[in-house]
């Protein structure tokens, strides 16, 4: 038996074990070490003395692979990023932000709706976790959206949908793995997902007020905030600006050379926030209470990569991504309907996968097929077919499939924000919260359309760096 087709039996035996129920990260594992133990004893031709040492072949590339890629020191940006959310938490930042947003937009049609939009925008520049930026706002927005008269349904969508935004505006810990799993600059990745996040924030706004003008019931318009009160609710939420600038200044410096590297820009920003909410009056239970899920999140992403990998080492011995992209490549269909192509089948598989494992357990197959689309990962801005150089074409795709992992947060059955807002909200079932999300859809598939059709949304910011 060929190693391409070993490949495909094992794969097949991996999405078998995901439907199934399996954790994504023990069955890739799993997966990855059975195909190691069956490549090398394929390559001894089935002998049944020298299984043995398969066996032992298989258990040192399968201790190795995890420790040599999870010590990376870029991999230590995802914790800095989750514990700067919990502690802005901690030190009222996301208060202040929902406050100043309410005064600001709540006089629009559903406008508390959007408040909580832009909110979660803002909170999600400080937040690298969209689980926590759902499960934060369920406890501030929910209740303030009852209060005035507000669908329970529409309430809790709005935030499960707003809370996705942290997928995309940096800090993302998604888009910190995509660029590790690719071998990409995390920096310009970091600065690209921000117009793309702003965009999308706004795509959901205006969805909001067409709602809200159409169904007048469903998210009526706050107003009586005077002018005073509007500005006077600007300081207290300018902390959150004042630490996204200073990460920006780290990862990319406009009139100079950078102050640091990705790394040091996100744990300068976690102590900046670990001032403020000492400042603001965290206590030591807050503190443990944030670093201890801090903990639980990183250790469940990172448990998720140690999978993963192995089966990334797996697939590089067995050669599926190569056969895959040239299987790619010889297809008659546009390069773009291909693309597309790729984009609807992250959006069936997300609905029976979390976003991080299925990012990670289809990126090493998918996206060398994307980018032997366009001519090569060195291909330059004339020669390419998707109309940028090799590096930028990585950049377009990673911002494309990470909002497809936004796009996974929120679909059935395993929308992991809509469980997340359900289990903070106790009056809320899990089918009040799909429910909610599904005007959603429309304006998440109307923004990757134009981030397809218009890649200068994705990329001017990066072109800068």
């Amino acid at each position: 038996m060929d190693d391409i087709t070993i490949g495909l039996w094992v794969t097949a035996f991996l999405f078998a074990m995901v439907v199934i129920g399996m954790r994504v990260a023990f069955a890739a594992g799993l997966a990855g070490f059975v195909g190691l133990v069956w490549l090398r004893w394929n390559g001894f031709d089935y002998d049944p003395a020298r299984f043995g040492k398969a066996l032992e072949i298989s258990v040192k590339i399968a201790g190795q692979v995890p420790h040599s890629k999870v010590s990376s020191q870029a991999l230590s940006l995802i914790p800095t990023f989750i514990l700067i959310g919990y502690l802005a938490f901690y030190a009222r930042l996301t208060s202040a932000m929902f406050e100043a947003a309410k005064r600001w937009f709540a006089w629009v049609p559903g406008g508390l709706a959007v408040s909580t939009v832009f909110a979660t925008a803002g909170f999600a520049a400080v937040s690298g976790a969209s689980v926590a930026t759902a499960a934060v706002f369920a406890r501030i927005a929910i209740p303030e959206m009852l209060k005035v008269g507000y669908n329970k349904q529409f309430a809790a969508g709005v935030v499960a949908a707003g809370g996705t935004l942290a997928s995309l505006i940096p800090p993302s810990a998604i888009l910190v793995i995509y660029a590790i799993i690719v071998e990409q600059d995390v920096g310009k990745l970091l600065l690209a997902g921000f117009i793309p996040g702003a965009f999308s924030a706004v795509v959901y706004a205006v969805l909001i007020i067409g709602i809200a003008v159409v169904f007048k019931t469903v998210g009526p318009p706050v107003t009586g905030f005077t002018w005073r009160e509007r500005f006077a609710s600007l300081p207290p939420a300018l902390p959150i600006v004042a630490v996204v600038v200073i990460i920006i200044f780290f990862v990319y410096n406009p009139f100079g050379d950078a102050w640091g590297t990705p790394t040091e820009g996100g744990a300068v920003g976690a102590f900046i926030v670990f001032v403020m909410a000492l400042a603001r009056g965290m206590r030591w239970g807050q503190l443990k209470e944030a670093l201890i899920e801090t903990a639980k999140l990183t250790v469940m992403i990172f448990t998720i990569i140690w999978g993963v990998l192995i089966y990334v080492r797996f697939l590089g011995f067995a050669d599926l991504p190569g056969a895959f992209s040239d299987w790619i490549t010889t297809l008659t269909m546009p390069p773009m309907l291909i693309l597309v192509c790729i984009l609807l089948a992250y959006a069936v598989l997300g609905m029976f996968m979390d976003a991080i494992g299925m990012l990670l357990l289809t990126l090493p197959v998918v996206y060398p097929a994307v980018m032997a689309l366009n001519g090569g990962e060195m291909v330059s801005l004339e020669e390419s077919t998707f109309g940028m150089s090799g590096p930028m074409c990585a950049v377009w795709f990673g911002i494309l499939v990470v909002k497809m992992a936004e796009f996974c947060l929120i679909t059935p059955p395993i929308g992991l924000n809509c469980f997340v807002v359900a289990g903070v909200r106790p009056d809320l079932s899990v089918q009040d919260v799909f429910k909610g999300v599904t005007p959603f859809f429309i304006a998440d598939a109307v923004t990757i359309a134009l981030l397809v059709a218009f890649p200068a949304i994705v990329l001017w910011l990066p072109s800068l760096a």
